[in-house]
């Protein structure tokens, strides 16, 4: 108990506790290492911050870089949204109604009609009326949507997708990111086409060219201002409107705005009979117009319909067989589009009429002209075939060709060897000199006076004093002198000297003005040298003139218009514009001129000229060194004139106006005859207006000697009477 209460004496005084203490002291001991372990990781806590401090700083500098950028990027966004949404809202407010957009031409178009009104040429910007998704073929339509935007129907104007393909394919193929493809949907197309709703401002754009290259013009901040247009388009019209706008806007090659235009154009009927093959050619077109126009070249149209024909099949637009079937029978041209012939008759003839009506014009015009294309084929293959088989091969030497009506109504023209719109025309742009052909019109100023055809001039050596050059001395192309010799031999040899000295006889100055009144416009020499032919002058007023001598005497304007009407009108606004005109010589003298030149093709320098089954009247001529070669000639029905020479005035090795030239005329003129009957030239009959032979002086007859004696009686008694 003692003890017990010495344990719990020592216990209540404190001893307890101590030994309590020790009792617990192993735990407390247990429990010190983690104290020191605890202080341990703090200390070693404590000094992490440290070594994770320059991480952490960097970490939390790119985290406010990051908060930096998506603050600044979505506030960005916010902002372009807001502004592509303003731009969007204020582009639909100013949209009009999709027919007002369909026909977005700057020029009207000119159809040109034949003189049987069968179309053979256009001009101009062509449109052929409003089609729709339901009026014109489902091929074009399908074709259309599978080659341009296969995803059109899905999308909301843009295609992120397609722009950045496109920028990929770009790069890949060396080019800049929107030099190439442009990834635009045809909702971006039509954007463009409409030039983004700014219509063409002169004060802006110098030339409607200038404007539509701006129009075309890809860079990204012109896509940056696609976008919002094409949304507003798409918000403002349905799919099909914007489709419809694109199939009457967009241009097709050849002058032609829209399928209606370009089906017409190309295969001679409507859009809305489109073949499979057909729709996939003018799908074909919009990649680049004036490249796969069939006009230009057919095959390769034709290559790059199949192209779109696969894409069709591809597409489930087509079936397979369909798709063979269209493969195996390719689009070809109408047969108008096909011969593409008479263009350089068409350029002429967009300048014989106002300037407002053909060559600016804002309407669709219909002109009916004077133009014969079984002629103008006829021309066309006997040049090809002269040149084929009678000139040196790689000879670039020139020709050109025109045929008319007495009336100055142009059938045919071919200005060079080459065929196109907008060329050189020599028919009728090309100032040469015209030689021994000028002639004629000597010798009609002389027969006007009242010379005749059979009247005799010298022949001989001739020199002229020219004030400011002296002495000029004609020679013949012969080097020969021939003396006295008629009219009609000097015109039938071309003899030079004869034609000078009949100028000098008659007067220069009314050389100048026959020859002026027939037509011949161009600057005439003053010099004695006018008979040779020294001035200039185009084909088209040579054989003009010409058509005057045929007609009897009488002018003629050269023309190809006969009526002009606005599209849609039965009225013609103006007419002719051409014609016979003012008598310049008498109609005899028109007639014997007419045999003294139909005696220069039977026998003379034209013989290659002559035809079959028909009298020719005609003339050559060449000039120095033979840089021009000319023949111009008629029948009782149609006069034509040929040229031939180099553009640089280059000499022509061994031609004459009789060699090359008269044997393209007689081929041409052998064609265009061809089942027309034969008719007499409206010229003299020579032997009935020949001269009657003077009568020769009979001598007195001297009285016999009855006589004498009788008259002696008679005259004795006379006298006694008158006595």
């Amino acid at each position: 108990m003692s003890a017990s209460g010495n344990r719990g004496g020592r216990g209540s005084g404190g001893n307890r506790r101590l030994v309590a203490d020790r009792r617990n002291a192993a735990p407390a001991r247990s429990r010190a290492p983690a104290k020191r372990k605890k202080t341990t990781s703090r200390r070693r806590n404590a000094r992490k911050p440290a070594r994770r401090g320059i991480l952490g700083a960097i970490g939390a500098f790119f985290r406010l870089i990051l908060r930096i950028i998506f603050g600044i990027v979505w506030r960005v966004t916010l902002v372009v949204f807001l502004m592509v949404a303003a731009a969007t809202a204020y582009i639909y407010t100013t949209l009009p109604p999709m027919e007002e957009l369909v026909d977005g031409r700057a020029r009207g178009s000119v159809t040109m009609l034949d003189r049987d009104g069968n179309v053979f040429a256009w001009r101009g910007e062509q449109f052929g009326g409003l089609v729709d998704t339901d009026t014109a073929s489902e091929h074009v339509v399908n074709a259309i949507v599978a080659t341009e935007d296969r995803r059109f129907f899905r999308h909301f104007g843009i295609s992120p997708r397609g722009i950045a393909s496109a920028i990929r394919i770009n790069l890949r193929e060396g080019r800049g990111p929107l030099s190439g493809h442009g990834g635009s949907t045809i909702t971006q197309q039509v954007a463009k086409l409409l030039c983004l709703g700014r219509a063409y401002d002169p004060d802006v754009w110098e030339t409607e060219a200038e404007y539509e290259a701006d129009c075309r013009r890809g860079s990204m901040w012109r896509k940056i201002q696609e976008m919002p247009f094409a949304l507003a388009m798409e918000l403002r019209y349905t799919k099909d409107e914007i489709l419809t706008i694109y199939l009457n806007r967009a241009y097709m090659g050849a002058g032609a705005y829209g399928v209606e235009a370009a089906s017409q154009r190309y295969f001679g009927h409507s859009a809305a009979e489109v073949t499979a093959s057909e729709g996939a050619m003018l799908a074909g077109l919009l990649t680049a117009p004036s490249r796969f126009a069939p006009t230009t070249n057919l095959l390769r149209s034709q290559e790059r319909a199949n192209v779109v024909l696969n894409l069709m099949e591809d597409q489930g637009y087509l079936t397979e067989a369909e798709a063979d079937q269209a493969r195996a029978n390719p689009a070809t041209l109408s047969s108008a589009a096909q011969d593409s012939t008479g263009d350089a008759f068409a350029d002429w003839v967009m300048t014989q009429g106002p300037n407002f009506l053909l060559r600016e014009t804002t309407e669709d015009v219909i002109l009916r002209t004077t133009f014969d294309p079984r002629m103008q084929a006829a021309a066309e293959e006997a040049l090809e075939e002269v040149f084929a088989n009678q000139v040196r091969e790689g000879s670039e030497a020139q020709a050109a060709i025109i045929v008319m009506s007495a009336d100055g109504a142009v059938r045919a023209m071919v200005g060079g060897r080459q065929a196109g719109p907008g060329l050189f025309n020599r028919a009728t742009q090309a100032n040469r000199q015209t030689g021994s052909a000028f002639k004629p019109f000597v010798f009609a100023t002389a027969l006007d006076l009242g010379w005749r055809f059979d009247d005799m001039i010298l022949d001989a050596a001739l020199t002229i004093n020219v004030p400011g050059s002296g002495p000029w001395t004609p020679q013949n192309y012969t080097r020969e002198y021939y003396g006295e010799v008629t009219l009609t031999d000097a015109l039938r040899a071309s003899l030079n000297t004869t034609a000078v000295r009949l100028s000098e006889e008659v007067g220069r100055d009314l050389v100048r003005t026959v020859a002026s009144q027939f037509g011949i416009d161009s600057d005439l020499a003053d010099g004695p040298a006018l008979a040779l032919g020294v001035s200039e002058s185009t084909l088209i007023e040579m054989t003009g003139a010409y058509a005057g001598i045929l007609n009897g005497g009488s002018a003629v304007a050269p023309y190809g218009l006969i009526d002009l009407r606005l599209l849609g009108d039965s009225d013609a606004m103006m007419g002719q514009g051409g014609g016979i005109r003012e008598r310049v010589i008498s109609e005899f003298a028109a007639r014997q001129l007419t045999y003294m030149m139909a005696e220069v093709v039977a026998n003379g320098t034209g013989s290659r000229a002559q035809l079959p089954d028909r009298p020719v009247a005609g003339k050559t001529g060449t000039t120095q060194s033979a840089r021009d070669a000319w023949f111009i000639g008629f029948t009782a029905d149609y006069v034509a004139g040929v040229w031939m020479g180099y553009d640089d005035n280059t000499p022509l090795a061994g031609v004459t106006g009789g060699g090359l030239p008269a044997e393209i005329w007689r081929q041409t003129m052998e064609r265009i005859h061809e089942g027309i009957p034969p008719r007499p030239l409206p010229m003299i009959d020579p032997v009935a207006e020949a001269r009657p032979p003077e009568p020769e002086a009979t001598p007195a007859r001297q009285p016999d000697l009855a006589e004498q004696i009788l008259m002696e009686v008679i005259g004795i008694l006379g006298g006694r009477n008158r006595n």
